[in-house]
C-alpha cells in the first residue's frame, strides 16, 4: 500500500461547494498526529479547522493561503510511514529528444489518493458515513459526484510544495497522461500557531495577527512584517492594517505652488473590497428575502424599569452570580412566551402551505470580524431561564471567537437583533430567509416618562418587529409585539399570568 496519501477538501456541510484556505497550521516536513488540526478553511458560513485523516509527515501542500478551492480538490499530501526510508521519485532529466522520461511503476505507486470507503476503519475521521459520503469534522465529506462549476477566470492550478526530504535535483511533477508535466513551486506557506503568530517562509520573525486580519492585509496589499501592532502582545489589528492601507496612497505634501492642483477623483482614491465568504452569503440572503417576502415593520416604546430591577435582583442571587445576565436574556424569554401565545409567528411560507413549527430555534444576530452571522439556540422554548442564559453566553462567545459552525447557523425559526449595543434606538430589520418574524431590540435609555400620573425619569427602550405579511397580518403582529412589551414592562406579573 502506498505511503503517500492525498487529503481532499471535504464537504463542510450545508451544501457548500468551495472554501478559502485561511491559514495552514502545519508546514512541509512537520510530523502530525491523527485528527490534529492542519488547516483553517473559511466557507460562506464559518471558519473551520479541519483535522488530519492520517498520522505521518507532511509531504506537500498543494494550495497557499488565500486560495479558494472546490470541495474534493487535493490540498495536502501526507507520508503515513516516514520511518520507512526515503521515497522513490521519478527523475526529471530530459532525454536527448527533449522529452521527459516516463515514470516507473514503482514511482507512480508512491502517490495515491484517499482510499476507497471500505478501506478506512469505521469510527475514524474519513470512515464510512450514511449516504456513501465520508465522515469529517463538520458535515459528511465530499460528494461522490464532481462539482459542476464554471472555471474561474484566469485560474491557474497551484502546484505542490516539494518536500524537504526529497533528494537534490528531483522535480516533483504532476503526472498528466503518460508524462510528468513541468511544475513550478509555490512559496512555503505561513504557519500559524494558536496565538495568531506565524513561522516559516522567508520571514525573519513571528507576526502576531488573526487569520481575518491576515486576509484583510492580503486583500489590501499590506505587508504585515512592516507594521507595528497596537493589539495585545503587539498583535496587529484590523485598524493597523486599514491605517496602513489608507496611508499607502498619501502623497507627501510639496511646497505650495503658485497654482493649486485640482483634486483627483480616480481609482487611486478608491478601495475595492472583494465580496466573498460571509459577506457574500449575507448579501444574497438579504436580497432574496427583501424582494420575496412582503415586509411590514411595527414599533413599540416601553418602560423597562421594572425589568432592569428584576435583572439586578437576579444577579444578586447566589446561584446566578457566575452567570452572564443581560437585558437580551429577558427579551429572549419574552419572545419565547409570546410565541406560545401566538404560534403562527413561528412559521415558514412554503408556497401552497404555511408550516407552523412547534419548536423555536431562536436566532441571535451577531456582528463579527467576518461579517454578520445569525447562530441560533436550538429548541430554546424548552430551556429554563438559567439554561437559556448559558446558551446565549456560549453562542455569543463562540461567534466572537469566529468558531461558529455551519450547523449552528442553520434551521433558525425566529430571530432577535440587538441593535441597542451600538447605541441605536431601533431599526427595520430584514427577515432571514425562511423566517416570518425578526425583532429589533433598541438601546435602554433614561428618559422622562409618565408613571402613575407624574413625569419621572424611567428606563425606556423601543422594539421594532418586522414580519412577513403573507403569514402575519397587522392584528397578529401587533398582539405579538404588545405581549413582548408587556413582559418587559412587568416580567413578574407576565410570568404569573401566562405560565
Amino acid at each position: 500500500m502506498s505511503r503517500i496519501k492525498t487529503f481532499n477538501l471535504p464537504d463542510l456541510g450545508e451544501g457548500l461547494t468551495e472554501g478559502e484556505i485561511l491559514a495552514w497550521l502545519v508546514k512541509v516536513g512537520d510530523t502530525i498526529e491523527l485528527n490534529q488540526p492542519i488547516v483553517e478553511v473559511e466557507t460562506a458560513k464559518a471558519a473551520v479547522e479541519i483535522p488530519a485523516k492520517w498520522a505521518g509527515q507532511v509531504q506537500a501542500i498543494h494550495h497557499p493561503e488565500g486560495t479558494t478551492v472546490e470541495v474534493g480538490t487535493p490540498i495536502i499530501a501526507i507520508d503515513t510511514d516516514p520511518g520507512a526510508g526515503p521515497l522513490e521519485t521519478p527523475s526529471t532529466t530530459a532525454t536527448p529528444s527533449g522529452d521527459l522520461p516516463t515514470p516507473s511503476a514503482a514511482s507512480l505507486a508512491a502517490v495515491e489518493v484517499a482510499p476507497a470507503e471500505g478501506m478506512i476503519e469505521p469510527g475514524l475521521i474519513g470512515g464510512v458515513a450514511p449516504g456513501g459520503r465520508t465522515a469529517v469534522l463538520v458535515g459528511y465529506g465530499p460528494r461522490t459526484t464532481a462539482a459542476k462549476r464554471r472555471p474561474r477566470k484566469g485560474a491557474v492550478p497551484a502546484q505542490a510544495v516539494a518536500a524537504p526530504a526529497a533528494p537534490a535535483g528531483v522535480d516533483h511533477g504532476v503526472v498528466v497522461g503518460d508524462k510528468p508535466a513541468a511544475t513550478s513551486t509555490i512559496p512555503a506557506p505561513q504557519v500559524h500557531d494558536r496565538r495568531g503568530g506565524a513561522s516559516g517562509g522567508a520571514s525573519g520573525g513571528a507576526v502576531l495577527a488573526k487569520p481575518p486580519v491576515r486576509k484583510l492585509a492580503k486583500d489590501l496589499g499590506v505587508d504585515l512584517t512592516t507594521l507595528t501592532g497596537s493589539g495585545p502582545l503587539g498583535s496587529i489589528t484590523r485598524e493597523d492594517v486599514q491605517q496602513a492601507a489608507s496611508g499607502a496612497n498619501v502623497v507627501v505634501a510639496e511646497p505650495i505652488a503658485a497654482t493649486t492642483k485640482a483634486p483627483s477623483f480616480g481609482t487611486d482614491r478608491e478601495q475595492r473590497i472583494p465580496v466573498k465568504g460571509v459577506r457574500k452569503l449575507t448579501a444574497e440572503n438579504m436580497s432574496r428575502s427583501a424582494f420575496t417576502a412582503p415586509h411590514v415593520t411595527e414599533f413599540l416604546t416601553v418602560d423597562v424599569t421594572r425589568a432592569m430591577k428584576a435583572l439586578d435582583r437576579l444577579r444578586g442571587r447566589r446561584e446566578w452570580r457566575d452567570v452572564r445576565v443581560s437585558p437580551l436574556l429577558l427579551v429572549a424569554k419574552a419572545v419565547l412566551l409570546a410565541v406560545q401565545r401566538h404560534p403562527m409567528v413561528n412559521s415558514t411560507w412554503a408556497g401552497d402551505e404555511i408550516v407552523v413549527k412547534e419548536y423555536v430555534n431562536l436566532g441571535i444576530a451577531a456582528a463579527t470580524e467576518r461579517g454578520l452571522i445569525v447562530p441560533n439556540v436550538k429548541d430554546a422554548g424548552r430551556l429554563s431561564l438559567r439554561e437559556l442564559a448559558d446558551a446565549l453566553t456560549d453562542l455569543v462567545q463562540t461567534a466572537k471567537s469566529g468558531r461558529t459552525s455551519p450547523a449552528a447557523m442553520s434551521g433558525g425559526t425566529l430571530t432577535i437583533t440587538n441593535v441597542g449595543v451600538f447605541g441605536v434606538d431601533t431599526g427595520t430589520p430584514i427577515l432571514p430567509p425562511g423566517e416570518s418574524a425578526i425583532l429589533a431590540f433598541g438601546a435602554v435609555r433614561e428618559m422622562p416618562w409618565v408613571h402613575k400620573g407624574k413625569v419621572k425619569v424611567r428606563q425606556v427602550t423601543t422594539l421594532g418587529l418586522s414580519f412577513d405579511h403573507r403569514i402575519i397580518d397587522g392584528e397578529l403582529g401587533s398582539k405579538f409585539l404588545r405581549d413582548v412589551g408587556d413582559f418587559l414592562t412587568d416580567p413578574e406579573a407576565a410570568l404569573l399570568a401566562w405560565t
